[in-house]
């Protein structure tokens, strides 16, 4: 399984005893988060955000998009929320900052479809 694919096991995992263990194994003990609705750090922040955005999404799951580009020590992707196998309701794309030992030292989340109010 790749990094994205891991990454978006996280935000898709709701036992929050299993998240937890996905977020400590996949992202550095620092690391943090921003998008434009959070912006924490440590794997408890980390947990809480996808735990939020699973309560305001009930039911719906996060997918790979179609773009991925990575270099160095970083990578882009987008991402899709929605019902499974259906149309998204958000669009993102997040940027990755990798640290020495391969784990998420630094995400950059932008939304580029969110639903109306």
């Amino acid at each position: 399984m790749n990094i994205v694919e891991r990454y978006i096991a996280c935000w898709n995992e709701t036992d929050p005893e299993t998240r937890a263990k996905a977020v400590a194994e996949l992202w550095t003990e620092d690391a943090t988060y921003t998008d434009p609705l959070a912006d924490v750090a440590g794997h408890a922040g980390i947990a809480a955000v996808i735990e939020g955005a699973q309560g305001m999404f009930p039911g719906l799951v996060f997918t790979p998009g179609e773009v991925y580009d990575a270099h160095h020590h970083l990578a882009r992707f987008t991402w899709h929320l929605g019902p499974a196998g259906g149309e998204p309701v958000a669009v993102g794309f997040d940027v990755i900052e990798l640290a020495e030992d391969g784990r998420i030292s630094k995400v950059l989340g932008f939304l580029d479809k969110v639903p109306a109010a």
